[in-house]
């Protein structure tokens, strides 16, 4: 819920409240999870809305150290050690044209680990990976430890897409970390096509 404090020219004072805002509730859910209608649960409390979600997880996890928790399953840091966000995504491509997007890695967990990203293409639509699908990422120091890596994405069809099918592999233990939707992106057609598609639907009408 929103406040507004107010001040007027006479110097009377007061709050205007706004209606109860509701944040949406995540999109992800841990890989296995399911509702008791076959789908993927979204029953998590904790609010994932692509970018930002490093931030939502050390939150997590400096609130969880604050209180004294050794270990907690329902904390966002426990069920993403491991986080992947892009940096800056485009809002729009082209068709067929690929693009390249900057994606940061995190460690929000307490060891050091040799990950992989995997990119799987059976698990995207619309927009896929373009070139290699596996990247080694090396180690990652424990604790907020980072790096970044680029990835080529090539839309196949117009229209807006999640992108997701994004995994981290622990190479070590053979972990395998199911990322929530990276980003939305809207695929535009190009100028010719959309010129042609609406003199065809000129004709049509």
């Amino acid at each position: 819920q929103v406040c507004l404090t107010y001040h007027k020219a006479m110097g009377e004072r007061g709050k205007v409240y706004s209606s109860v805002v509701v944040c949406p509730p995540t999109s992800f859910s841990s890989q296995g999870q399911t509702s008791s209608s076959g789908d993927n649960a979204t029953s998590s409390k904790f609010v994932v809305h692509r970018s930002g979600l490093s931030v939502d997880v050390a939150a997590a996890s400096a609130q969880r150290s604050m209180s004294g928790q050794r270990n907690n399953e329902g904390s966002l840091d426990e069920t993403l050690p491991i986080t992947v966000e892009p940096i800056d995504p485009p809002s729009t491509i082209k068709l067929s044209v690929p693009e390249q997007v900057s994606l940061l890695i995190v460690n929000h967990s307490s060891q050091p680990m040799n990950l992989q990203l995997q990119m799987r293409l059976s698990d995207m639509t619309g927009v896929v990976i373009c070139g290699s699908s596996f990247v080694g990422l090396g180690e990652i120091p424990p604790s907020g430890g980072s790096c970044t890596v680029d990835v080529r994405l090539v839309a196949l069809v117009a229209g807006l897409f999640s992108v997701k099918g994004c995994y981290i592999v622990d190479l070590s233990s053979g972990m395998e970390l199911q990322q929530p939707p990276l980003f939305d992106v809207f695929v535009k057609l190009p100028a010719e096509e959309l010129e042609e598609k609406k003199a065809t639907d000129i004709v049509d009408f």
